[in-house]
C-alpha cells in the first residue's frame, strides 16, 4: 500500500483465520435459501475453500498517522483508505454465528455519509478488536486535536496567511462606504 510520505504505520491488523468458516456457513446458508443456490452448494463446498484461503490472504488492514487502509478481495478487489479526522464511530456488531466463531464485526461510520447509520466500511475477524479499535480512536482525536489546535494557535496568532489580504478588504470596503 503506498502512503503519504508523512504518513507512518501504526498498527498492522491481524485477522482471523476462523472468518474463513464464517464466511463459509453465510454463503452455503444464504445458497440454501434459493433454488438455483441449493445446486451451486457441491460447487462452493468443493471450490469455495480455494477461493476462501485467496481471500484470507488479500485481507490487509493498517493505521497510518493520517488514515485507515483496508485491502480485501479475489475476483473483486475493495482498497479503500479513510482519513482519520472523517471517522464518527467504530461499532462493533456481534451476532449469533460471529459469536459462536469467537469474531465481532467492526463497522466504521463516517463524515458526510449520504444516508442516515449508514456504514461505511465493516471489518470482520480482526484479532483483539477492542485494542484496534482504541488505536484507532485514540490516533483520531490526536489527528483531530492537533488541527483544533494548530487552527486556533493560527487564528490567535498575527502570522495567519490571510491576515494581510483581509485587511487589504476591509480597507477597501471602508474607502467605498466613505465615498458614499
Amino acid at each position: 500500500m503506498e502512503r503519504s510520505a508523512r504518513a507512518k504505520k501504526i498498527y498492522e491488523a491481524k485477522f482471523e483465520p476462523k472468518i474463513k468458516t464464517y464466511i463459509s456457513i453465510f454463503v452455503t446458508t444464504v445458497m440454501a435459501a434459493t433454488i438455483v443456490g441449493i445446486v451451486l452448494i457441491p460447487f462452493w463446498l468443493v471450490l469455495g475453500r480455494l477461493y476462501l484461503n485467496r481471500y484470507f490472504e488479500s485481507l490487509h488492514c493498517e493505521l497510518t498517522t493520517r488514515a485507515l487502509h483496508f485491502k480485501k478481495g479475489v475476483l473483486v478487489t475493495t482498497d479503500r483508505t479513510i482519513p482519520l479526522d472523517k471517522i464518527q464511530d467504530l461499532a462493533f456488531k456481534e451476532g449469533p454465528l460471529l459469536r459462536y466463531l469467537g469474531l465481532s464485526s467492526l463497522q466504521i461510520e463516517t463524515a458526510g455519509q449520504s444516508t442516515a447509520n449508514a456504514v461505511d466500511m465493516k471489518l470482520i475477524g480482526i484479532v483483539d478488536a477492542g485494542t484496534f479499535r482504541q488505536t484507532v480512536m485514540d490516533q483520531r482525536d490526536e489527528v483531530t486535536y492537533n488541527r483544533g489546535s494548530h487552527a486556533a494557535t493560527a487564528e490567535a496568532g498575527n502570522d495567519h496567511p490571510l491576515k494581510s489580504i483581509l485587511e487589504n478588504i476591509s480597507d477597501t470596503l471602508k474607502r467605498i462606504e466613505n465615498q458614499k
